[in-house]
């Protein structure tokens, strides 16, 4: 806990201008707080003139391995699957030498006990210029970190609400997203064309084939947030919404560092397949 700049602050104010001074000793203290809170987290202090565009997507690239740690670790231990993710992520951007050991940095700060998650969460909305696409794909990224062994634990649920809040997202838009989530995940095990895993492996060959796609039409729904039984426009109007939203070129232009770049694009395209896959089935 940081109170040392709180305490000094109170009582030079108090010494120089009575309870009026403690006050504002305070205010002043718990700013000094903040700031040294955020360089112990690695990140770069309120004060001064503001980041440059490169500053904030080094933020913003450190704050999504560091969070991503915390979420590991709200079970209680960081599973090997948890690890492998981080890592995944690490190759998924091709990281390598210092960016790597910065990323592989981020995520043990994130693991420690007394990570300022709220702190280091304001930080992102900051060097987000509060722009809803780039939150969304930080937030997105969590969920995917939580998704790691395939199923979301209630703790890390819980933590993952808490960051939804620490970025603007409703508990119903969390929600809404981990619905998604959960479908792409299924999506991309099953494989874009129907190859799907051993679950229907009793079933004859077509029988399997008929219920994969089955799923798979069913997960690509859910994928672009809609039900099952929407018309082909409702159908359209959601992809071209998440692909508005998912666009990697514009979140380049909105300030995504540029190490996610192919992260945004491997997302474009399970929209793109999650789309095709309906057109196909319903003959749009």
């Amino acid at each position: 806990m940081h109170i040392f700049g709180k305490i000094l602050g109170t009582f030079f104010g108090f010494l120089f201008g009575g309870p009026f001074g403690a006050v504002f000793g305070l205010f002043i203290g718990h700013q000094f707080d903040k700031a040294r809170r955020l360089r112990q987290a690695g990140f770069h202090s309120s004060f001064g003139s503001g980041p440059s565009q490169a500053e904030r997507q080094e933020e913003f690239f450190k704050a999504a391995f560091a969070v991503m740690g915390h979420v590991a670790k709200a079970k209680g231990q960081v599973t090997r699957e948890e690890i492998q993710l981080a890592t995944t992520m690490m190759e998924r951007m091709s990281l390598h030498g210092e960016q790597r050991r910065a990323a592989q940095d981020a995520f043990r700060e994130g693991k420690e006990s007394d990570f300022p998650l709220e702190t280091v969460l304001e930080r992102v909305r900051i060097s987000s210029g509060g722009r809803f696409d780039l939150m969304q794909f930080f937030l997105e990224l969590q969920i995917s970190a939580a998704f790691a062994d395939g199923d979301i634990h209630p703790s890390e649920r819980n933590v993952l609400h808490k960051i939804a809040r620490g970025l603007g997202f409703s508990s119903e838009q969390l929600e809404q997203r981990l619905r998604m989530q959960e479908a792409a995940f299924r999506f991309q095990q099953g494989g874009f064309g129907g190859q799907a895993g051993g679950g229907h492996s009793h079933q004859s060959g077509g029988s399997w084939q008929q219920a994969s796609t089955a799923d798979q039409l069913s997960d690509a729904y859910k994928l672009l947030g809609v039900d099952g039984s929407a018309d082909s426009k409702t159908v359209k109007r959601a992809y071209r919404k998440l692909m508005n939203e998912h666009h990697p070129d514009k979140l380049m232009a909105k300030g995504l560092p540029p190490e996610m770049m192919n992260v945004a694009k491997e997302k474009a395209q399970e929209i793109q397949n999650a789309y095709d896959l309906i057109k196909k089935a319903k003959g749009f």
